[in-house]
Order: structure tokens, then C-alpha cells, then sequence
């Protein structure tokens, strides 16, 4: 069986038959690689968000177009897992199996609103990551720590309705972390693009209750060190939410990801060949505005399901974005 892993911060390739003992070392050490998949989740809050690839990132305010200003966010994460999927959704069995993940990220948004033009947003961040997993087998426990691989939005553009928003944007992931083709590490060692574009929906012009989403396409290029290309993958992610008093907004999010296209390279064994990463994920949200601080908190939980070929667990995000700066408000 092959775990992949859908993430920003590491990825591991090696492939491992799972029945094998004599596998054991390499098949915990690719399951650390996917765990990466949802350790570090790009910052989100009030419509600010720092990169689309990873499962959860977006939340309730997925398409939202965010107002002018240059807002500074942060994230912490935990990531909890007890098991794998194989490539039918079956448990992988792994006795005493047990990943724990803590990431954080630091970046910046700068959103303008030109006169007679869309809005416009770059953006930008650096994650770093710590990870442990263990199981029965106490040889084949290990941990991993270490920055991951540069977020850059050079381009999103933006419209801004009273009942409606539209956005798309293009990203890019720069493979700058450590990346060991046979091993573990905190970066991929590989560019992907992504092309995203989404939306929201008003119940009225106050935009208190929202319906949003925002569908992302990913190409990867090919690893440095290993003849190995990841496949195409697309995500949708988005949520419902209702604001009390201006200063809360409580909603569900949820994500979905297809591997639309197999892995590539002579360094896929051939038995393994066509296996594809799926993956769901539901849970609530809750954000809330510090007015006096300048700041918006913003907590989520999403449990996974309908996995395959990669860990299942569950995500906890807490997520800080400080508006350093705002533009004037105008009507939207």
C-alpha cells in the first residue's frame, strides 16, 4: 500500500507493502509523511486566507472577499490520528498506532481596492512543524521537526457585492524545506500550482449569514532526487455560518479531495501504480472579533471520513489574524 499524504509542510513517497514485517521502519515512516497532510492548515479569518491546498484551510469564509487592509495571521494546529486507510477504505492494521502533530504558521495579506478595478490581494507565509508518532513496536517511533515549504499568492482578485462575493487566485509552493527523497522530512521537494476559484451567498445586505465555497486545482511538478510526480488534486472547501451581535459567527465547514489523476514516475512500483488519495472532512466553526484589539479568533474541528490511502483523524485549528491596517470602509 502507498499512504500519500495531502499537505504543504511534508510529504513522504516511499511505497511499502503494509503485510510485510520486514516494512515496518519504512511504512511508520511514510505514515509520518501523510500525518503532514493536515498538520499545518494555511490562516483563515474574516475572509483572510494564506494558500488553499491543505484539507480545512478555508472554513465558513472559504470565497469570501476580504476588505482592504494588511492583516498579520498566525495559526496553531493539532492533529490527532489512530489509524490508516488503504486504498479501499479499509483499517490498516498497525497495533498501537498513535500520531500527534502541533504546527504553527506565520504570514501576511495585503488586500487593496483600486479605483475601477476588482479588489486585489497577495499574500504570503512560512510554516514550521513538530511531529511524533509511535506505536507498539518502540523502534519504530520517531519524531520530526522543521520549517516547510514558502506560501506565496501573487494574484487573487476579488468582487464584492452586497449579496455576493466572487474571488479566484493563483499560488504557488515553493519546495525551500528540507526535503529527503527516501525519507522524512518538512518539505516536498517539488513546485505546485493551484488555481482556485469560489464564492459566497447573503441572506441580506447586512452579510451576517453566509453560504460560501471555493474549488481548487493543483499541478505538481515532478521531485527533485526521485522520479516521482505527484497527481492532480482537487479540493473543494466552504461552509455555512449565521453572525450574533457582530461579534461572533458560528457555522459548519467542510472539505472534500480527489486525486484526480495517478502518480507518475519510474520510481512508483508497478503494483502500485493508479492508487488515488480521497478524503471528506465535517465539523463546526466558531469565530469571534476583539473590536479594541483589532482581532479575529476563529476556532474549527473537522473529523475525517470516507478515507482512503492515508491517515484518518481529526484537525483542531486556532486561528489569529490582527488587522495591522484597514482602507476607509465604503459600501460593499
Amino acid at each position: 500500500m502507498y499512504v500519500s499524504g495531502h499537505n504543504r509542510l511534508g510529504h513522504v513517497d516511499a511505497r511499502t507493502n503494509v503485510a510485510s514485517p520486514e516494512h515496518r521502519h519504512q511504512r511508520v515512516a511514510c505514515l509520518a509523511g501523510a500525518l503532514l497532510a493536515a498538520l499545518l492548515l494555511p490562516v483563515q479569518a474574516a475572509g483572510q486566507q494564506l494558500g488553499y491546498k491543505l484539507l480545512g484551510s478555508a472554513g465558513i469564509d472559504a470565497g469570501v472577499q476580504p476588505s482592504p487592509g494588511l492583516a498579520i495571521l498566525s495559526q496553531t494546529l493539532h492533529y490527532a490520528a489512530s489509524e490508516v486507510r488503504d486504498r479501499q477504505g479499509n483499517v490498516v492494521p498497525i497495533d498501537g498506532l498513535d500520531i500527534d502533530a502541533t504546527g504553527s504558521a506565520l504570514g501576511v495579506s495585503y488586500t487593496a481596492k483600486p479605483k475601477g478595478a476588482p479588489y486585489l490581494t497577495v499574500a504570503a507565509a512560512v510554516p514550521i512543524a513538530n511531529i511524533h508518532l509511535s506505536s507498539d513496536d518502540p523502534a519504530a517511533s520517531l519524531s520530526g521537526y522543521g520549517f516547510s515549504d514558502v506560501f506565496v499568492q501573487p494574484i487573487k482578485v476579488g468582487w464584492r457585492q452586497r449579496r455576493f462575493d466572487v474571488v479566484g487566485a493563483y499560488v504557488v509552493y515553493a519546495p525551500t524545506g528540507r526535503f529527503e527523497p527516501k525519507g522524512l522530512g518538512p518539505g516536498r521537494g517539488y513546485w505546485t500550482h493551484q488555481l482556485s476559484v469560489g464564492g459566497a451567498l447573503f441572506t441580506d445586505s447586512t452579510r451576517a449569514n453566509r453560504l460560501s465555497g471555493l474549488a481548487s486545482y493543483e499541478r505538481n511538478t515532478r521531485k527533485r532526487g526521485i522520479d516521482i510526480r505527484r497527481g492532480d488534486m482537487l479540493q473543494i472547501q466552504g461552509g455555512a455560518g449565521a453572525t450574533v451581535q457582530r461579534l461572533a459567527t458560528i457555522g459548519l465547514a467542510g472539505f472534500a479531495l480527489w486525486q484526480v489523476t495517478p502518480d507518475h514516475g519510474a520510481d512508483i512500483p508497478a503494483k502500485l501504480r493508479g492508487e488515488r488519495t480521497r478524503v471528506f472532512g465535517l465539523g463546526p466553526e466558531l469565530d469571534f472579533t476583539i473590536p479594541q484589539w483589532k482581532t479575529r479568533v476563529a476556532l474549527r474541528a473537522e473529523r475525517e471520513f470516507g478515507v482512503t490511502s492515508r491517515p484518518r483523524g481529526q484537525v483542531v485549528a486556532l486561528n489569529v489574524a490582527y488587522l495591522a491596517w484597514s482602507a476607509p470602509r465604503r459600501a460593499p
